[in-house]
Formats: structure tokens, C-alpha cells, sequence
């Protein structure tokens, strides 16, 4: 009898360790919850890409948040004209939860320009201009909405080191906000008629 009890204080006491996690609640849980985990979309309607009106896109920021505290956002304005304006590299970083509940994201990226034919590269192509360190703030509003609060970059030049979170040339504090909202799995599509 007594084995039997010791195994359903063990299975007890082992369930609410499993269970506290899940129970990060109150004003300043935000991010410690863990349910923000996904992909999210940020979509920029009708930017005027020559800002002369001649040429309007939708771009979409797509910020993938994943459980091992890696993150990955693409831009789809990254592979238009590019070889007139440019391109860059997807962004790739971490996230982590501060004590109050916000979600910090930090971003390393690549900024390519426009050459111009030379003996090294006859055809016109892109080249290595520097790096960019983004971070991100964040407050998890819910399940499915993530609010970027303020968001702030370090520019490094083409042989610098982006690695290093004090190189680089700190940039000004940019506190546009924004809403990224989850994208959800859905068969509506394979269904319709």
C-alpha cells in the first residue's frame, strides 16, 4: 500500500511541474505563456515602390517564432527590382521573455546594392553593403496577436562584425506599432466548391 501511495504522490507532485508552466497568468504573463509560438504575418498594403505612383505592392513581413527560442522573418519586398534598388537576406535571431511579460526578438540580416558592370563582375549584380542587428519589442495582446511596440537596428559595415551586440552604428528609436497576426492552418480552400 504504501509503494502505491508513494507512486500517486510522485504522479501528483510530477503533474503540477508539468502544469506550472502552462500557468503563467495574471497582468505580466504576456510572452511566458508560451502560447504566442507560431507564425505570424504583418501585411503592407500598397506601397508605392518608385514613389511616383506608377507601380503599387502589397509587402508582407512573415515572423516565425519557434519553442527552441529561434526566429526567422522573411520580407517579401526583399526580391522586388532588386537589381535596380537592391535586396537583402531574410532575418535570422532569437527570442526570449522579459520579466514583464514582453517579447523581445533580435534579428541579423544582410543589405545588398547594385553594382555596376566592372572587371570583376561584367553583368550588373548585387553586392554585400553591410549588416543590420534588429531587435524587436513586443507585447503578446493574445493567442493569436502579437503588438510590436518598438523596434531599433545596429548597422555594420560590409567587413564588420554583426555578431557583436555593441558594434555597428546605433540607429534611433523607432516606436511605430503594428500588428502582427497569427497565421492559422486552414482547409477552406481544399473545400470549397
Amino acid at each position: 500500500m504504501s509503494r502505491l501511495k508513494a507512486v500517486v504522490v510522485a504522479v501528483a507532485a510530477l503533474s503540477i511541474f508539468i502544469a506550472a508552466p502552462a500557468k503563467a497568468e495574471g497582468p505580466h504573463a504576456g510572452c511566458r505563456t508560451g502560447r504566442f509560438i507560431g507564425s505570424y504575418t504583418l501585411a503592407q498594403p500598397l506601397q508605392d515602390v518608385f514613389g511616383d505612383g506608377s507601380v503599387l505592392h502589397t509587402w508582407v513581413l512573415q515572423l516565425d517564432l519557434h519553442g527552441d527560442g529561434t526566429a526567422g522573418q522573411y520580407w517579401t519586398g526583399l526580391p522586388d527590382y532588386m537589381i535596380n534598388f537592391g535586396t537583402g537576406s531574410p532575418s535570422i535571431g532569437a527570442w526570449g521573455c522579459r520579466k514583464d511579460g514582453k517579447l523581445v526578438v533580435t534579428f541579423i540580416d544582410a543589405v545588398y546594392l547594385p553594382t555596376t558592370p566592372d572587371a570583376n563582375a561584367p553583368n550588373p549584380d548585387i553586392a554585400l553593403a553591410s549588416h543590420r542587428r534588429s531587435t524587436y519589442l513586443f507585447s503578446v495582446e493574445d493567442d493569436d496577436t502579437l503588438k510590436l511596440l518598438e523596434h531599433r537596428n545596429r548597422i555594420y559595415g560590409a567587413t564588420d562584425d554583426p555578431t557583436d551586440p555593441a558594434g555597428g552604428v546605433l540607429r534611433p528609436l523607432d516606436t511605430t506599432t503594428a500588428e502582427y497576426k497569427r497565421l492559422a492552418a486552414s482547409d477552406a480552400d481544399l473545400v470549397a466548391p
